[in-house]
């Protein structure tokens, strides 16, 4: 259902960039800045967004001091009515993130049947249409494999990272849902055993990705 993005956008681009005989790796790197750049006015509000709740933090736990907690609906009143105040939006950093979805799930599926890909090398990878295995353990792991992607392991660190700079840059909002911090780390470790057998060329953008993000961020 999210074909069309790949159809009207990613694709032509694609074949522009391949044009100019370029080696993939690099169509890949020059293809994610592209994504990032029109994505940047999204990525804005979500950053903007961040940084006026982290303003407000101090106020809020002010607020959350002089109002018991058995008084919820008046926290939640009085919380509101400085976000108002303050021209914030408690949505304003989720709904970026969604607008945000369609093009990576869009790229999930554009990366491995591109048939452009096959038997094409980038550094360690032979071939970016399959996963670059650095280390043939001799032995399957379950839910993981019998090799090591170096790819999907630099994507899965760096996205790491970005889920603690993120949880920093929060404030610590994490700490009314604990649980939740955890379950952000947890993802990316289930990632590294899911991308592993995954297309290199798609480990390789969502590392790319998560790396101008950091520069995005600072």
């Amino acid at each position: 259902i999210l074909g069309w993005i790949n159809r009207i956008a990613v694709i032509p681009v694609f074949n522009w960039l391949d044009s100019f005989g370029m080696n993939y790796g690099i169509i890949i790197l020059i293809l994610t800045i592209l994504l990032k750049i029109v994505l940047f006015p999204i990525a804005y509000k979500t950053y903007l967004s961040s940084a006026k709740m982290r303003v407000l933090k101090p106020e809020i736990e002010e607020i959350n001091k002089k109002i018991p907690k058995e008084k919820t609906m008046e926290r939640q009143q009085a919380t509101m009515a400085l976000y108002k105040k303050a021209g914030v939006n408690p949505l304003a950093g989720c709904i970026p993130m969604l607008l945000q979805m369609p093009i990576l799930i869009a790229l999930y599926r554009f990366f491995p049947a591109s048939i452009e890909l096959r038997q094409k090398g980038f550094l360690w990878a032979d071939d970016l249409s399959t996963y670059d295995s650095v280390l043939n353990l001799g032995f399957n792991i379950p839910f993981y494999g019998d090799h090591v992607s170096l790819f999907t392991l630099l994507m899965t660190v760096s996205t790491i990272i970005y889920t603690k700079v993120n949880n920093q840059l929060l404030g610590g909002g994490q700490q009314q849902l604990p649980g939740m911090k955890y379950m952000m780390y947890l993802m990316p470790v289930m990632f590294l055993g899911l991308f592993n057998d995954f297309a290199s060329g798609l480990s390789y953008y969502y590392f790319l990705a998560n790396m101008l993000t950091f520069l995005q961020m600072w």
